[in-house]
């Protein structure tokens, strides 16, 4: 696919951070912090590298994305909309009553694969997915996001070896590699000597990128597909609470939403932002 205008991205960029805030704040509860960091990672994927057809969500030759950190789904509800999949109007319906927009993404919705949210179920799903897809000969990838406090879960690194054995090579994990998980930093959590080393150990090839840049991203996923014989992890380094300065790198931003005055607030610095992004 021809890449996108990165200008035009940046502005998806700070919409999506806008709609994410007024969202969260409509709902009164929901994950803040982890929402915000992956909001490039997931423009890179469904701007440029994803196959999807938002009108026809089921198309067999579609590329499958997996959420598995699924309290991250503001963020995924955001773009969905911006392409298409449901009206944009239906994000203020956030974990409301009835909604088809909960608190973690659920069947029904038109774009999900999956329910999700229980951690460390999604990289199984996925490699599921691409394991089936290869016996088929069906030529889809498969994307599955990640949170790096979630690769505490044991099943994760169950499906990072089966993925390995079956040299999966057309599945594609991204870490939201943002170094905060709900009790502080992931390191003093659970202590990971190296990322990249350890998924490097199990057989998959691995990229670093800054997971705030489109075009790293962009190129991240490029590189992804052209790899043969193996899996790809790509360790996306992004900041918790990206695009708001009372709210970047705060742990307790895990599971919060913004009151009114805090939304206004935050709109304001997106306001200024989305004028840097004019000026170039």
């Amino acid at each position: 696919m021809k890449r996108p205008d990165i200008k035009s991205l940046k502005r998806k960029a700070v919409s999506m951070r806008k709609d994410i805030l007024i969202m969260l704040e409509r709902a009164g509860s929901g994950h803040t912090g982890g929402s915000l960091s992956e909001v490039e990672i997931l423009l890179g994927l469904y701007q440029y590298k994803l196959k999807h057809d938002p009108k026809k969500p089921e198309w067999d030759g579609r590329d499958r994305f997996i959420l598995s950190k699924g309290h991250g789904c503001p963020a995924l509800y955001a773009i969905l909309a911006d392409c298409g999949y449901f009206p944009k109007e239906e994000l203020v319906t956030l974990r409301k009553f009835g909604s088809r927009l909960q608190g973690h993404p659920q069947l029904g919705l038109p774009g999900l694969e999956i329910s999700s949210g229980s951690l460390g179920q999604g990289l199984s799903i996925a490699a599921g997915m691409a394991l089936g897809a290869h016996l088929d000969k069906k030529p889809i990838r498969v994307y599955c996001l990640l949170g790096d406090g979630e690769t505490n879960e044991g099943q994760i690194w169950e499906a990072v070896m089966t993925a390995s054995h079956y040299s999966l090579d057309s599945l594609c994990a991204i870490i939201d590699y943002n170094k905060l998980q709900i009790d502080g930093l992931c390191c003093d959590t659970m202590k990971m000597n190296s990322m990249h080393k350890q998924w490097e150990s199990f057989g998959w090839h691995v990229i670093e990128a800054d997971g705030h840049d489109i075009e790293a991203m962009m190129d991240a996923y490029d590189e992804a597909e052209k790899i043969k014989g193996k899996p790809t992890v790509i360790l996306a380094h992004t900041i918790k609470g990206k695009g708001i300065s009372f709210i970047e790198g705060k742990a307790k931003w895990h599971g919060i939403a913004p009151k009114k005055d805090e939304l206004e607030k935050a709109l304001a610095e997106l306001d200024e932002e989305l004028k840097r992004v004019e000026k170039g």
